[in-house]
């Protein structure tokens, strides 16, 4: 189950095959995947430890505890999970979580149930697959912490220095033909800049907590305070839960994209602080007096944080 050198994301290929919607049967996943049914139950039994129609039905089942919590009927969800009828789904159900689908309560609570594989329903259209126990990729403890707590302070500390900008030079192009990533679109102006660099944790947050991607917001100054600071907290407690409880290995496969994709959480922050450092960098050149060093720097920023010690 591990990613090939080739380029292609063998997680992916398995789960599209076994969890696409219109694959409900063993042959149909088979044909998915192109394989006859026999030697493809053989290779996810091996390599998943779960028989394809096992798995497939116990993700189904997470996923109609998942939307039982959010409020659709029962007969409704039934019907997506695959069921033909309301009285099989409720056995099922009963016999998988203990209790009734009727009864389940209407708010957020655990929907997963035992897997010998990882692999889970995330909401809204994803899945989560946990990482191997004892192979958590470490997070460097404090080196993290303090890179995302920067971050996080930066970004806030150049929307307070946009507040000066006139909104010719806030919204001019001014870096003609600038892209960091072509999927975020153009970044030419300082607004551009600053807007992805709130807009990029919001997006990715929404992922990992498995809400819907939120709309584009404003990118005027004072709403992207708003929004920075109502996302650098989430942010930040969501980084300190998956280092407590050793995640980073995790993996999320996002069914949302086109194919669907996997990412490793640790891979994800990464990518996060990569991309962030250019963006703080490229909006402190375009602030001009507030980009001379040693602003912006982590060292100059904790010892401001610590009184000076350094």
């Amino acid at each position: 189950m591990s990613e090939t050198s080739a380029g292609r994301d063998r997680l992916r290929e398995l789960l599209e095959a076994v969890l696409d919607e219109e694959h409900r049967t063993l042959d149909e996943m088979a044909g998915g995947a192109y394989a006859s049914p026999f030697h493809f139950s053989r290779q996810l039994s091996r390599g998943a430890g779960e028989p394809p129609v096992a798995m497939r039905r116990r993700v189904m089942l997470e996923r109609a505890a998942w939307q039982l919590r959010r409020g659709s009927s029962v007969t409704d969800a039934a019907f997506a999970a695959g069921y033909e009828s309301v009285e099989g789904f409720s056995r099922a159900f009963q016999r998988a979580y203990g209790e009734p689908p009727g009864s389940v309560p209407r708010e957020a609570g655990p929907h997963w149930l035992p897997a010998p594989n990882g692999i889970h329903f995330h909401p809204p259209m994803s899945l989560w697959i946990e990482g191997a126990p004892g192979n958590a990729r470490p997070a460097a403890g404090e080196v993290t912490a303090l890179l995302v707590e920067h971050d996080l302070d930066d970004t806030r500390e150049l929307l307070e220095l946009a507040k000066g900008v006139d909104e010719s030079a806030y919204r001019d192009v001014r870096l003609p033909g600038h892209a960091a990533l072509a999927f975020d679109g153009p970044e030419e102006s300082l607004a551009q800049l600053l807007g992805h660099l709130v807009a990029t944790k919001e997006i990715w947050l929404a992922s990992i907590e498995g809400r819907d991607v939120p709309p584009a917001g404003d990118d005027d100054v004072p709403v992207l305070l708003e929004r920075h600071d109502a996302v650098a907290p989430r942010w930040l407690a969501m980084v300190r839960d998956v280092d407590r409880r050793g995640a980073w290995d995790d993996r999320l496969v996002d069914a949302l994209c086109e194919p669907p994709e996997s990412f490793v959480l640790g891979s994800v922050l990464a990518h996060v602080l990569t991309y962030s450092a250019h963006r703080r960098l490229l909006a402190r050149h375009l602030l001009g007096a507030g980009a001379a060093w040693p602003e912006g720097d982590p060292i100059t920023w904790l010892r401001r944080r610590t009184g000076g010690r350094p």
